[in-house]
C-alpha cells in the first residue's frame, strides 16, 4: 500500500533582487525587482509502507524543500501529494499525530532543560500516556546508549548525544512515516553507526516508512534499497541502490599483487586502463566494465601476478559523478 504519493510537485521562491549601494536600496523601496527560483519542479514518486528511502542530491538540490512540502511546512506552488491518506499542507490534527520530521541542524529539545524534562513536554503535547512514555523512552534510550544522559541538560550534551536525543523525541509518538534530512550530520563514526543500527532495528520492528536524506554513503548503503536522486529539483534516478552501479558504473577496479621484479610498473599497465595506485607490490587499475574478462586474462598472461581483485567502483564515487554531470 502506498504510503506516499507525490504527483507534479512545484515549489518557486520569489526573492528580492536588491542593487548594490543606498541608491540600490532607495530605488529599491519604489521599484523592486524579483527574481524567481525554482527549487522542485514536477518531481512525483510513490513509496510503499515500511520502505526505507534514500533521498540524494548535490546542496541545492530540492530535497529539503520536498521534505518540508510533506510534512506540511511549505505549501506547493502546483502539484499533489499524499501522505497517509492526508494533504501534508492542510496540516490536520490526524496528519501530524502520524508523521515526524528531524532536522539534523534544528533543534526541538529545549536548551536550558534536562531532556528528561524536554522529552515529557513532547508527551504531553502529543497525550502520550504515562506508561507507554516511561517504556519507549527506556526501550529507546538503551538502543542508542544515552540512558545515562537523561537528566542532563541538552546544552550539557555532546553533538551526538543530542542528536540521539532528538530522535527519540521525534519517535516518541510512534509516527507512521518519519523524514529524516541529515540525522548524522557532524557526528562521529561511532555515534553513526549507533544511529543507523538503531533506524534499521526501528524500522524493521515498527515498519515505519522512512525518507532520509544524507550527504554519508555509508548512511544510505546500509540502510536503504532504494534511492531517489534528485538534481536542480527534478529526480534524475528512482530506482534500486543495486541499480545505480548497473546504470551509471561504467568501470570496475582491477587490484593485481605481483612477485616483484619490477615488472608490475605502472607504465606497462597504462594501455589497460588508469592507473588510481601504485605501489611496489600492488596497482589498482579502473577499467570499462566490457574490458575486465579481457584485461584479466592478458595481466594473467603478461605479468607474474601472485593475486588479483575485482571490485565495484564506491558508490560514493559514482553518486559523485552524476551529480558532477
Amino acid at each position: 500500500m502506498a504510503v506516499i504519493e507525490v504527483q507534479g510537485l512545484t515549489k518557486s521562491f520569489r526573492t528580492y533582487k536588491k542593487k548594490p549601494g543606498l541608491s540600490g536600496a532607495v530605488r529599491g523601496l519604489f521599484h523592486r525587482e524579483y527574481a524567481t527560483t525554482l527549487a522542485v519542479k514536477d518531481v512525483s514518486f510513490t513509496i510503499e509502507e515500511g520502505e526505507l528511502v534514500g533521498f540524494l542530491g548535490p546542496n541545492g538540490a530540492g530535497k529539503t524543500t520536498t521534505l518540508k512540502m510533506l510534512s506540511g511546512l511549505l505549501y506547493p506552488t502546483s502539484g499533489a501529494a499524499r501522505v497517509l491518506g492526508y494533504v501534508p499542507w492542510e496540516r490536520k490534527d490526524g496528519y501530524r499525530r502520524q508523521f515526524a520530521l528531524l532536522l539534523g541542524q534544528k533543534n526541538q529539545l529545549w536548551w536550558d532543560l534536562p531532556a528528561r524534562e524536554s522529552l515529557e513536554l513532547n508527551a504531553k503535547i502529543y497525550g502520550i500516556p504515562r506508561d507507554s512514555f516511561e517504556r519507549t523512552v527506556a526501550d529507546m534510550t538503551e538502543l542508542l546508549t544515552v540512558k545515562d544522559k537523561l537528566n542532563v541538560m541538552v546544552r550539557e550534551l555532546s553533538l551526538g548525544e543530542r542528536m540521539k536525543m532528538e530522535l527519540i523525541a521525534s519517535l516518541l509518538h510512534e509516527p507512521k512515516v518519519l523524514f529524516l534530512d541529515e540525522p548524522t550530520i557532524g557526528l562521529d563514526v561511532v555515534s553513526q553507526k549507533t544511529v543507523r543500527e538503531f533506524l534499521r532495528h526501528h524500522n524493521a520492528t515498527r515498519k515505519t516508512t522512512i525518507v532520509l536524506t544524507s550527504h554519508y554513503m555509508a548512511d544510505i548503503q546500509e540502510l536503504c534499497q532504494r534511492v531517489i536522486i534528485i538534481d536542480r529539483g527534478t529526480i534524475f534516478f528512482d530506482g534500486r541502490l543495486s541499480e545505480v552501479l548497473d546504470r551509471f558504473a561504467d568501470f570496475k577496479l582491477i587490484t593485481i599483487q605481483c612477485d616483484g621484479g619490477g615488472r608490475c610498473g605502472s607504465e606497462n599497465l597504462k594501455k589497460y586502463g588508469e592507473v588510481v595506485e601504485h605501489s611496489e607490490a600492488a596497482i589498482k587499475l579502473k577499467v570499462k566494465r566490457d574490458r575486465v574478462i579481457a584485461v584479466c586474462k592478458a595481466l594473467l598472461d603478461e605479468l607474474p601476478v601472485t593475486d588479483i581483485d575485482i571490485q565495484e567502483v564506491p558508490i560514493e564515487d559514482i553518486i559523485r559523478q552524476i551529480f558532477a554531470r
